[in-house]
């Protein structure tokens, strides 16, 4: 039952995907937030995982987000919501690589080898408020090289290892989300972890769940992009 419209005393937090759905469905802009916050984190890892770049898979999961809102009527909860955004995010990530010209690529690679190599600015966060600023930027570096290790696993085995390592998603939902047989995603989780062990030592493994941090402010320009771009068919 979707709840009546009592303005703030509706906790979205609470409520389950077919009850925000419904509500957002009813213009209810809070609802829409709401899914934006659960979803950000895992989408845009998703959409960064096929693009490679972090501006632009904001983009990907923004104009997703617009797709998803006007389509609300076509999700029947036969999947996660995560699952259906998901794969809204990976249609709309991958036509962008279909409408790239092959020069993009390598001029996007030489850009970031310009600028030292890095691919996402990891924040130091000293521990007990202080941190050798040797140790820092060693621990920093160690991050960029997992992150680069990543980024060079084939699409396919990169998105499995994505969802499953660093977004910590689970065998059956990974395969929903990418259309895969859960023996696929095992399979290509395993050969995965093979090429990253041939290219990073195994004393980088602990690192793993610490890679690509959602960071708040991403979470938040995300979500006010979005709302703004609905505004009109939204309520407070």
């Amino acid at each position: 039952m979707v709840p009546q419209d009592h303005g703030p005393l509706v906790d979205f937090a609470t409520l389950d995907d077919a009850t925000l759905v419904a509500l957002a469905r009813a213009g209810r802009r809070e609802a829409f937030r709401q899914v934006m916050q659960r979803c950000n984190r895992r989408l845009f890892r998703v959409a960064r995982g096929v693009v490679h770049d972090d501006f632009e898979a904001e983009d990907v999961v923004q104009a997703a987000y617009v797709s998803a809102f006007e389509h609300l009527a076509d999700f029947r909860g036969e999947a996660s919501l995560a699952t259906w955004l998901t794969r809204i995010v990976l249609n709309e990530a991958n036509g962008r690589l279909r409408a790239r010209k092959p020069t993009v690529e390598f001029d996007t690679v030489e850009l970031l080898q310009h600028e030292g190599g890095r691919v996402i600015a990891f924040p130091i966060q000293p521990r007990f408020g202080s941190e050798d600023p040797a140790a820092g930027a060693a621990r920093s570096e160690i991050r960029c090289m997992l992150e680069r290790a990543v980024d060079e696993l084939p699409e396919p085995f990169r998105l499995v290892f994505v969802m499953r390592e660093i977004e910590e998603c689970s065998v059956e939902d990974t395969a929903n989300s990418l259309g895969l047989k859960p023996e696929t995603v095992k399979t290509r989780l395993h050969r995965a972890r093979r090429m990253l062990r041939a290219a990073l030592h195994d004393t980088l493994a602990t690192t793993m769940t610490d890679a690509f941090p959602f960071l708040g402010a991403r979470c938040d320009r995300m979500t006010h992009g979005v709302l703004e771009r609905i505004a009109p068919r939204l309520r407070d």
